[in-house]
């Protein structure tokens, strides 16, 4: 046997794109390729290469990145793919549409029970951070606990006991941005990275800190020193993202401008508490709520809750907004203020306090 020996009664020399180069040894024997002829053809010097257990690369020279992907998560999903257009006994079922208006099946039906995540994701999610897909040694792919699997080559198997629902990014399924900065962070002992990593996570607008928290929190790498350490760094950043989308809210959405991170106190009495934003005339106060969930969440809301009661038992009446409602729906926050300071003249006067700079 030669390689100009036709290798089955189904070509492959339409598999031109980067996931058609890489396919499965179930998939090559359902297009007709025996067993003895992948062996053949991935011998040394040979047109093809195995590349992780059960998974060719048809091509002789290194993949591209897009390849290892692709090849890292058919590894991962192997028992459960099918080539599209092939039944399982790799009979030619009806033809696939094609042409520009033709749909490629989604990437989690391609690839069941697996997502990229870890450090490859940043890079497909865009971060200036993120190592490049060819310099990578490992790429994670993250699957349920209970698969048999083990880490080979390139690919890095990451477990979880109930898989999120993956992004679909580039075509590739991709674990949610959150628990992906997790998975990389696990793996990262330089302090600078870490920081780095977290900050674009938050300037970048791709997610919010209390998201990040949570999956750190989750993963248990909160009692690490250099991810403590980024962590502070990245609610503080989240906190000043957030305060200039209200800076922006109360300019562009023409609200009057308040008086800005101040403290209440009664008279000569105790200490009401911070607020972000103060509109003395009309008493309304507004909060931030940047609760970070390393802390006791139900504690520190019940510390929000009293602060909020007390305040509106003295007649000044308390807004509420998250960083995420900020971003993503300025206008609708803009028009719950507005509704809060028109309302003022139907309420009785609020108690005096004392407004201090924060």
């Amino acid at each position: 046997m030669n390689h100009n020996t036709p290798l089955s009664p189904r070509p492959l020399s339409h598999l031109c794109d980067a996931r058609r180069r890489v396919l499965t040894n179930a998939q090559l024997r359902a297009h007709g390729v025996t067993n003895a002829e992948i062996n053949e053809q991935c011998r040394p010097g040979g047109a093809w290469q195995q590349f992780l257990p059960g998974v060719c690369l048809l091509h002789p020279g290194p993949p591209t990145g897009e390849e290892r992907l692709h090849a890292v998560l058919m590894y991962a999903a192997r028992s459960s793919l099918r080539e599209p257009g092939l039944r399982a006994e790799g009979i030619p079922a009806q033809p696939a549409a094609t042409g520009p208006g033709a749909q490629e099946p989604p990437s989690v039906q391609r690839y069941p029970d697996a997502m990229i995540t870890g450090l490859a994701a940043l890079t497909l999610y865009g971060f200036p951070s993120a190592p490049s897909l060819l310099s990578l040694d490992r790429i994670d792919v993250l699957v349920p606990r209970l698969r048999r699997l083990r880490s080979t080559g390139c690919a890095r198997v990451v477990r979880a006991p109930a898989l999120p629902k993956p992004e679909e990014v580039t075509g590739l399924p991709v674990a949610p941005l959150p628990r992906a900065l997790a998975d990389a962070v696990a793996e990262l002992s330089e302090a600078g990275i870490v920081r780095r990593l977290l900050t674009e996570a938050v300037r970048g607008g791709h997610c919010e800190p209390a998201a990040v928290v949570r999956e750190l929190t989750q993963a248990r790498l909160l009692n690490q020193p250099h991810v403590m350490d980024a962590v502070d760094t990245l609610l503080a950043e989240g906190r000043a993202i957030a305060e200039d989308h209200l800076y922006r809210m109360v300019r562009e959405h023409g609200l009057p401008d308040p008086v800005w991170n101040v403290d209440l106190c009664l008279p000569g009495g105790p200490h009401l508490g911070g607020l972000d934003a103060y509109w003395p005339e009309q008493a309304v106060a507004l909060e931030l709520d940047t609760r970070a969930p390393r802390q006791d969440d139900d504690a520190l809301w019940s510390e929000y809750a009293r602060k909020r009661d007390h305040l509106e038992r003295l007649g000044i009446t308390v807004v509420h907004v998250t960083p995420r409602k900020l971003r993503d729906a300025m206008e609708q926050q803009a028009a719950v203020v507005r509704t809060a300071l028109m309302a003022a003249c139907d309420r009785d006067p609020s108690a005096y306090v004392v407004v201090l700079p924060r």
